[in-house]
């Protein structure tokens, strides 16, 4: 069986393409061509419908296990398989999954203060033209109707960033030995070393890997009245877009992105009225993360916002 030996199962916004990008070119590995293949988040064929342009990410989803197994197939002798999808973390039937296909898997997790990571996951679907709500706090009051409505994880805001209670069940599947927890700001700021813990984790030659590539940076996108009327089309061909074949829907979307996009400059940061808002919605969890993992968190409790370097 083509599977794989190792996953990076978590969290969105937190380094997961740039590493899986670094560890593509160590020899000893192979990773999926396809990043996010998300096979482990059904059983079957993913939901039809959900948020703006959740219907075109689902018909992304790897779904059928023939394929999955197809991604692995070029891997050379010997070399370790792995694939990352960022919510196998949070979604605990996936982790369950996991456990029943490939039970001795070796398993890394990133993980970002939580009040940053959904910052920069509301930044990330705003830049995309996605989210219609332009302030962030409210994103994240809306989190619950829209996941009543059957909307994506991505859209899931706040309940991404609740490690605590996502680790305590991963925890109670596999081997403590068979999870590495990791933080972003150590992939960020101590790229090489990091690599390093991750390479040796995995059973693979150390000092191999010298840099992490700066991946998936969001861009800024001004809020004016020209770039809301482009947001409400990106929407709408995110709404219907699922009932065209990806190569049609690209030739109008990609135009509208780029003129989206086109206004750069720094990037939209919290008020300290805004981080006030949203923290109390980890406090709880922190503290069971840190009961879970023994490990101090506490400076996420006052810590500024994290940039956006490897995303």
């Amino acid at each position: 069986m083509s599977l794989p030996d190792f996953l990076v199962i978590g969290v969105p916004k937190a380094g997961t393409t740039a590493l899986h990008a670094a560890l593509s070119r160590h020899p000893e590995l192979f990773l999926s061509r396809v990043k996010e293949p998300k096979f482990f988040l059904s059983e079957g064929p993913p939901p039809a419908r959900g948020g703006p342009g959740d219907a075109q990410t689902y018909q992304e989803h790897v779904w059928r296990r023939a394929d999955y197994e197809a991604l692995f197939d070029p891997a050379p002798d010997g070399a370790l398989r792995g694939e990352a999808t960022p919510f196998y973390l949070y979604d605990l039937d996936a982790q369950n999954r996991i456990r029943r296909l490939i039970p001795k898997a070796r398993l890394v997790v990133l993980l970002r203060n939580p009040v940053d990571r959904a910052h920069s996951n509301w930044t990330h679907l705003w830049a995309a033209g996605l989210e219609s709500e332009r302030d962030f706090v409210r994103a994240c009051a809306l989190e619950e109707r829209r996941r009543d409505a059957g909307w994506a994880h991505f859209w899931h805001y706040v309940s991404q960033g609740l490690y605590g209670r996502q680790l305590e069940h991963l925890f109670g599947l596999f081997a403590r030995e068979q999870v590495l927890v990791l933080r972003y700001r150590d992939l960020r700021d101590s790229p090489v070393p990091t690599l390093d813990r991750v390479c040796e984790f995995l059973g693979v030659q150390t000092g191999l890997l010298d840099a992490v590539p700066s991946q998936n940076v969001t861009p800024f996108v001004a809020d004016t009245a020209a770039n809301a009327v482009l947001r409400a089309v990106l929407r709408t061909g995110g709404r219907i877009g699922h009932h065209f074949p990806a190569p049609v829907r690209a030739v109008p979307r990609g135009p509208l992105l780029t003129a989206l996009q086109r206004q750069r400059g720094g990037r939209p940061t919290m008020t300290p009225a805004q981080r006030a808002a949203v923290l109390p919605y980890f406090t709880a969890d922190i503290a069971l993360l840190e009961q879970v993992t023994g490990q101090s968190y506490a400076d996420w409790l006052t810590v500024g916002l994290e940039p956006d370097v490897i995303d």
